[in-house]
């Protein structure tokens, strides 16, 4: 599939719409995770793809936040997106801020794994390491099943992401969490070099 634009257009733009260190390093996680599922679900050839839709997934969030995913479908053409990097950053607020659904796995997967990923960093700030690498999926479940931790991460949209996947709550969250353990450094090490 294509982007319309490398790694270095995307990262670009992101800092010219995202400047708070949370939003960026939340970019880069999904970024490492887009590209963790290509590769874990035989896409491959499309890894880098998947990645940038990750990256600029919020790219308008911080900047305009009761317009997010209206202002990407501006913002990302006019930067020479693809149209099939533009919808796929815009479906992955579906039902919440965008009528646009997810129709590619990876749109779903993006979806899915957005809120999830927050709910994981959450829980790795409150463990002694202060990261998942050596976090247990029965531990994550049981921050998933407290509603009072990390309020804000839908619980709803995490459980219709896996629906949309077909997959099992379990075998999302085991995905995602495998995913951020494999890529933490790397985005650790991203942070860093800001």
């Amino acid at each position: 599939m294509e982007a319309g634009m490398t790694r270095e257009q995307a990262w670009t733009l992101l800092r010219e719409y995202n400047q708070e260190p949370f939003h960026l390093q939340h970019a880069l996680t999904v970024e490492a995770v887009m590209r963790w599922f290509a590769n874990e679900l035989g896409y491959g050839a499309d890894a880098d793809f998947w990645a940038l839709c990750g990256l600029l997934h919020d790219v308008d969030f911080e900047r305009y936040p009761d317009q997010h995913c209206t202002k990407a479908a501006e913002i990302l053409p006019a930067a020479g997106a693809s149209d099939a990097l533009t919808h796929a950053v815009c479906c992955h607020g579906y039902g919440l801020c965008s009528n646009v659904e997810p129709e590619h796995e990876m749109e779903k997967v993006l979806f899915a794994t957005d809120e999830l990923t927050g709910l994981i960093g959450a829980a790795a700030k409150m463990r002694p390491s202060k990261s998942c690498t050596d976090m247990e999926l029965s531990s994550l479940k049981k921050k998933f099943k407290d509603k009072k931790f990390a309020a804000g991460c839908s619980r709803d949209v995490i459980r219709q992401g896996a629906e949309m996947l077909g997959w099992e709550l379990d075998t999302l969250l085991d995905k995602t969490l495998q995913a951020m353990r494999a890529t933490e450094a790397d985005v650790q090490a991203a942070m860093a070099a800001l």
